[in-house]
């Protein structure tokens, strides 16, 4: 390797197997090697990569920050650089990754020593060191399925509104059924539009995903292409944003057609620009006339395929909302008012519908527990009956992928003569909520139905503290599983229900 060096004036590497082999060889020029891609075997659980590499330094350099770099990124067991003299080995400088940060430092190096004179086990220092990695982390922790999970933030908000975002993207990731391991906010003045995140971070953040067996990073933003491309070039985890989380939770909350529509709609319209940088597209090679000769690329044929879908869910869907106009048609018919239940996802909507209703719509504890729209009647004491309907809970930066394939849903609550905003007064960060759910009632154009503000979950606070806020924000106070607070709900919804379903009548 020495000699070859020399004579080409180029560094010149070698990927060697744990059992000795030599897997790959690399040349590179004067200053570097560049390590083409390695695939993802092994590093599952974080694993190591099961190879090391050896490459030659031409001016006697030591150890660089680009081969620190590759060592944490690849997972490679070792990096070794060995120094060129006159043609000749010099030295041989070795550095591996720690499995826990000893006295602050995340690699370990090795005596520097010349090739003739190594002494040691190589192979025994390297099960050690992924023996130690598994200690820390038992692999069959890591081995039931379940993703593991870092979350990210990269913010210009203060670090109060970090913060809640951080929180609400926890919730999400318990929506999910992932696993949180670590939380990362880094506040920057301006976001890089291209890099997100910093190389010196990103190494903290590999090794923190090494030591904790994590086989997926979590961004609370939306990342561009652009983004997801420099991310995943510098490691070999899953990257997804929040709408990617967010339309997963869909996907797998969604029960009627119409919603499976919906979220699948929603998916490849977020997929579409981004098919350049994925490996496992979506279409095959097609055939026969014009499909012979050069053709299409298969980049070419995904979107096409992608398009082709979106026009036939389209009309699916446009089907689906002729069938829901005609039974808000005959529901109109049976000539009884409409109240709609909006607010902010987890609020206890549901829960107030099933306790209204006596019904056994699902509600679970978690952000965006149900999403197909229900609608239910309820008999008011004096006798009145209404149409009380449920929609899916709302939330912040709500992906408009999302937004544009639930309009048909939403157009429900058009159809209503009182909107019920349920609030979950319990949680610190309502009066953001219930912000969030005014903005989008506006760009929803519903603002001029008028609303009742019904604060829930009041058996978890004082009530000095919830009569304050109806002083402030005027509305009634309930909580879903306590019926007995229901009798002002029951009594201001009722008024306002007939007065304004009376108005449309007339």
């Amino acid at each position: 390797m020495a000699e070859l060096s020399a004579e080409f004036n180029r560094q010149v590497g070698v990927l060697i197997s744990r059992s000795g082999a030599v897997e790959l060889v690399i040349v590179g020029d004067h200053r570097h090697i560049m390590i083409p891609d390695l695939g993802l075997g092994r590093t599952v659980g974080g694993r190591l990569k099961g190879l090391r590499c050896v490459h030659t330094h031409l001016t006697r350099e030591k150890i660089s920050q680009d081969d620190l770099m590759d060592l944490l990124f690849l997972r490679l067991d070792l990096m070794g650089v060995l120094q060129v003299k006159d043609g000749l080995p010099d030295t041989l400088l070795s550095v591996h990754l720690n499995p826990s940060s000893q006295g602050g430092e995340d690699f370990g190096y090795l005596a520097a020593v010349h090739p003739a004179n190594q002494t040691g086990d190589i192979r025994q220092l390297i099960d050690s060191l992924e023996q130690e990695f598994t200690r820390l982390k038992p692999l069959k922790e890591v081995d039931k399925g379940r993703d593991r999970a870092i979350l990210i933030s990269v913010t210009s908000r203060s670090k109060a509104e970090a913060s809640d975002s951080m929180d609400e993207l926890k919730e999400l990731v318990r929506s999910a059924d992932v696993t949180v391991l670590e939380t990362v906010i880094q506040r920057r003045h301006k976001i890089n539009p291209k890099f997100i995140l910093g190389t010196g971070k990103l190494s903290e953040i590999m090794l923190m995903a090494l030591r904790h067996h994590a086989n997926l990073l979590i961004f609370d933003q939306e990342l561009n292409p652009s983004q997801v491309n420099s991310i995943t070039k510098h490691t070999e985890m899953r990257v997804v944003d929040r709408s990617q989380l967010i339309l997963d939770i869909f996907a797998r909350r969604a029960l009627s057609r119409e919603g499976r529509l919906q979220i699948e709609m929603a998916q490849l319209k977020y997929l579409r620009p981004r098919l350049g940088l994925r490996d496992d597209s979506l279409s095959r090679l097609t055939g026969g006339i014009g499909g012979r000769g050069p053709g299409e690329t298969k980049l070419e044929i995904d979107r096409r395929r992608i398009n082709d879908r979106l026009a036939r869910l389209a009309k699916e869907l446009k089907k689906i909302g002729r069938e829901r106009f005609h039974r808000r048609s005959r529901r109109r018919k049976k000539n009884l008012p409409v109240m709609s239940l909006v607010g902010y996802t987890n609020a206890g909507k549901s829960t107030l519908l099933n306790a209204l209703t006596r019904s056994k719509i699902l509600a679970e504890d978690k952000l965006f527990a149900t999403l197909d729209p229900t609608s239910r009647r309820l008999r008011f004491p004096e006798d009145v009956e209404v149409i009380i309907t449920d929609t899916v809970g709302f939330i912040r930066h709500l992906p408009d992928e999302l937004m544009q394939a639930f309009k048909a849903t939403l157009e429900e609550l058009h159809e209503a003569d009182l909107l019920l905003h349920v609030i979950d007064i319990s949680n610190p960060q309502f009066e953001r909520h219930m912000q969030v759910v005014d903005d989008i009632l506006r760009d929803l154009d519903l603002s001029h139905i008028p609303v009742l503000r019904v604060f829930n979950k009041i058996d978890r606070l004082e009530p000095s503290f919830v009569e304050d806020q109806l002083r402030i924000y005027e509305g009634v106070a309930v909580s879903a599983i306590q019926p007995e607070t229901f009798t002002a709900f029951m009594h201001e919804s009722q008024l306002r229900v007939l007065k304004e379903w009376g108005r449309g009548e007339a």
